[in-house]
């Protein structure tokens, strides 16, 4: 009763909300009625489904890509998630796994809300008009039609990653530390997306002023436990079934699929993609490694030496570990945006009102992604004959990786940049 009258309050107060909205349930009848009909052959779900049902009939069969349009790459346990839907039938089970994919974006947009009341900081305005602008923003991004046009389970990723975040951040509790882990980790057997942010659940910091290393080792231990328990599951299936870990491997590493030309807009993958034009002969477990080295070496250095509010080293520790996977995997798409731009939103918050980090870096990724992702997706296949990279949204996730950097390192008070608290303009965007 009160979430319904929050809605009517919100409902009433904010146009952009109201906009919003009926924009978002467009999105989700749209897609509802194309995935039905003209593209029930042509969907991610179908992969999902079918998984199901080979996990429920043939486990062994599980990761032979003739079974699948496009290949499956999830760890074994993902499949698990999906023989309901497939018991169900495609029809009314897709109807029931779209319907829960909206259920998921409520929620998000109420965590996205109560997250960003716990860290806000004083020099933003503190009513809530600007809070709502940026989830209405959400609802509305391209990415969120493509999302359920494919039929895609990114939302369910994102909803976990932000109640493991909500839960770090509300509760310091062992306990409460070892339940948002064990979060991230389901998050992590659905769908490998949030496996980078591992590392940065380590509370660990090197203090520049004082050179001194704090390291909190019983809040890093029961996290790394926590996340790592779900995923170690998948051992069980492996040793089961010794041939779904070859085909894992194959699928994810070291077959054909990473060599396939594609529209990623990683780093990885525009790298091959160069190769493969040009028949220049490469190793694709070698480009990744490469790749991965340099951004995620600087990554992690960087994160160890930030000088962060205590509270809010989590918050950039996942932006961090979602921008160096969007970079650095084979396979990066749009509708993985869906994944990071919450987190974009979150650090707008955080950020002092008036920096030039998010101005110049956060804020244009983040409206590039919501917006114009999808067009140089489509310029691509126009393109892809002679020009096939996806650079666009290579070239913000750089900026957001380099303005994080910045910020991180920079001496600025990081809790509250109060000498604008009393001149923040009324501009909310």
């Amino acid at each position: 009763m009160k979430c319904l009258e929050s809605f009517k309050d919100l409902w009433i107060r904010y146009t952009v909300f109201r906009i919003a909205v009926v924009v978002h349930i467009c999105y989700f009848i749209i897609s509802l009625i194309c995935v039905l009909t003209i593209l029930r052959d042509q969907n991610d779900f179908l992969i999902y489904f079918n998984a199901g049902g080979i996990f429920y009939n043939n486990i062994n069969d599980l990761y032979n890509q003739e079974n699948y349009i496009w290949d499956y790459r999830y760890l074994p346990l993902s499949a698990v998630f999906f023989v309901p839907f497939y018991l169900l039938g495609f029809d009314l089970g897709f109807i029931i796994f779209h319907t829960l994919n909206l259920l998921l974006n409520i929620l998000i947009c109420v965590l996205l809300y109560k997250i960003i009341k716990i860290v806000r900081k004083e020099d933003h305005e503190q009513d809530d008009k600007r809070i709502i602008l940026y989830i209405s923003l959400y609802l509305v991004a391209a990415p969120q039609m493509f999302n359920y046009i494919l039929g895609q389970i990114n939302l369910y990723i994102t909803f976990f990653m932000l109640v493991a975040l909500y839960v770090f951040l509300k509760y310091e509790d062992l306990k409460w530390n070892l339940l948002g882990s064990l979060v991230l980790g389901l998050s992590i057997v659905l769908k490998p997306t949030a496996l980078l942010l591992i590392p940065f659940l380590i509370v660990v910091n090197y203090d520049l002023n004082h050179k001194k290393l704090i390291f909190d080792f019983p809040k890093s231990l029961i996290r790394i436990i926590g996340v790592v328990f779900p995923i170690s599951l998948n051992i069980i299936i492996f040793l089961l079934y010794p041939k779904l870990w070859d085909g894992f491997i194959e699928t994810n590493f070291t077959g054909g699929n990473p060599l396939t030309l594609n529209f990623s807009f990683s780093i990885t993958k525009i790298i091959l993609n160069f190769c493969y034009m040009y028949n220049i002969p490469f190793n694709q477990i070698y480009v990744l490694l490469f790749v991965f080295g340099i951004i995620g070496m600087i990554g992690y250095v960087v994160f160890l030496f930030g000088r962060y509010h205590e509270r809010d080293s989590i918050i950039y520790g996942f932006t961090f570990g979602l921008v160096i996977t969007l970079l650095v995997y084979y396979d990066s798409w749009n509708h993985h945006l869906l994944n990071l731009t919450p987190l974009l939103i979150i650090l707008i918050f955080i950020l002092p009102r008036k920096s030039e980090i998010t101005n110049k870096y956060i804020k244009k990724g983040f409206f590039f992604f919501n917006f114009f992702d999808l067009a140089f997706m489509g310029l691509w296949f126009l393109t892809m004959l002679w020009f096939p990279y996806n650079f666009a949204s290579t070239i913000f996730l750089v900026l957001i990786f380099y303005g994080l950097s910045k910020h991180s390192l920079s001496t600025e008070d990081k809790n509250f940049n109060n000498k604008h608290i009393n001149k923040v303009k009324r501009g909310y965007v």
